[in-house]
């Protein structure tokens, strides 16, 4: 780690080294004996889990690499993903988890088949294991990777290997448990590393002055950078189409990505009862309100302080690099990788669900749907030996889409803001769903 100082680097190795241990110990100890225990926790998780885990899923390298590179070319309009996310998140509590618990829902793909057909669930499950493998997995691998090569000095290759093997410690063996619950540990440490970034890059722009004398100075400086609705004279108006996306698009995204993706909802539908379920949901939401400052403020401060970067996606690792001084820099870079590995356990736990149950289940196995499935009788329809096979099926699933997303990522390299990248692609699925 050639660009870190000892102190640093100590920090991070020992954030890595703590977070694998705590990762293979809930793996092992956690029962996985069945489908219902591997792919949705045995049902069990509690409120503080399912609104820690919601949020560490959430929040990954497409928010503090992606979303600071938006706000380094757009601004504070792209937090506008953020702010209505968080009255989306209450919407879906009320009105969304009740239909699925009372259902008995356990993947999207199900819920659409008990709404429509078997063909429909079939379909939208190749569709989204192919969206989580070749969009997620791979841009947040890149965009982590990106970031660590330029904060730490190391090749891209060896930082996506880094990155896959310390997210593939706790979602592989240990299924939705050890990822929900390694998730309340790294959202914390994610929050503290975002703010200490913010606060220094801050603390720089207003000349030792503080964060919100920082804040004012971005204000003054580059008050373009602060419109929430942009003019259709604003190069990025395609990106971010005015007041379209207050009453338009947008709320298909966010409806869609909080109320319907699988590697989202799960761990609410995991939950041990509706009202802990909406109570952790809507405590997500609270969290919400405040991570613009955390991932958008990074980038118009970089932009600012004129950020020497080729591509806006380096504007957050700039920031680490120039801003961040000894000691906090290693907080700074273990919150960033609690971020990465957080998000990618969760996206290959929840593609390896719908590949295992939605897919390998009735396709393979011959076990097919009724409209009586449930996590619970679901155990009915399986033998002991099938049960094994399905979280066998389920593990290695998680293994090879881990592997794939780190053969593809390098590829990425071209793009210009990922995060819009991402919700390109997620765009052709959401609104049909």
């Amino acid at each position: 780690m050639s660009n870190l100082s000892a102190l640093d680097t100590g920090i991070v190795i020992a954030w890595i080294a703590f977070m694998i241990i705590i990762g293979l110990w809930i793996s092992y100890t956690s029962k996985k004996e069945t489908a219902n225990d591997y792919f949705l926790a045995s049902k069990a998780l509690p409120w503080w889990a399912v609104g820690g885990s919601l949020i560490a899923a959430n929040i990954s390298a497409e928010q503090f690499i992606g979303m600071s590179g938006s706000g380094y070319v757009i601004g504070l309009g792209i937090a506008a993903y953020e702010l209505m996310a968080a009255v989306t998140l209450i919407i879906v509590a009320k009105y969304f988890l009740p239909v699925f618990i009372e259902k008995e829902i356990y993947t999207m793909p199900q819920f659409l088949e008990k709404r429509f057909d078997s063909r429909v669930r079939t379909g939208l499950a190749f569709f989204w294991v192919l969206l989580f493998v070749l969009v997620n997995i791979t841009s947040v691998l890149y965009l982590g990777s990106l970031a660590i090569v330029q904060i730490v000095g190391i090749p891209m290759m060896y930082a996506i290997i880094g990155l896959a093997i310390y997210s593939a410690s706790f979602s592989v063996l240990g299924g939705l448990k050890a990822v929900a619950l390694t998730d309340v540990i790294q959202v914390v440490a994610l929050i503290l590393g975002g703010l200490v970034a913010s606060n220094m890059v801050l603390n720089a722009v207003s000349d030792g002055g503080g964060i919100l004398a920082g804040l004012g100075q971005l204000i003054e400086r580059a008050p373009e950078k602060f419109d929430m609705i942009l003019d259709k004279s604003n190069p990025e108006y395609i990106n971010l189409p005015g007041i379209g996306v207050l009453v338009g698009g947008m709320w298909v995204a966010n409806l869609y990505y909080w109320g319907t993706n699988q590697y989202i909802i799960q761990r609410s539908l995991a939950c041990k009862s509706l009202e802990e379920s909406q109570v952790g949901t809507a405590s997500a939401a609270l969290i919400k309100v405040i991570l613009p400052l955390i991932v958008v403020i990074p980038g118009i401060a970089a932009y600012v302080l004129g950020a020497d970067i080729s591509k806006p996606d380096e504007a957050y690792p700039w920031v680490i690099s120039n801003y961040v001084g000894v000691g906090f820099k290693g907080i700074a870079l273990a919150a960033l990788i609690a971020a990465i590995g957080s998000s990618i356990a969760s996206i290959v736990n929840s593609a390896a669900t719908i590949f295992s149950l939605d897919l390998y289940k009735p396709l393979v196995m011959k076990v097919n749907s009724t409209d009586e499935d449930t996590p619970d009788n679901l155990a009915q329809k399986l033998t002991p030996s099938q049960e094994k096979q399905l979280v066998k099926v389920g593990k290695w699933s998680s293994l090879i889409f881990i592997i794939v997303g780190m053969i593809i990522a390098p590829q990425l390299g071209n793009l210009e803001q990922a995060f819009q990248y991402i919700q390109e692609y997620t765009g052709f699925i959401s609104p049909g769903v």
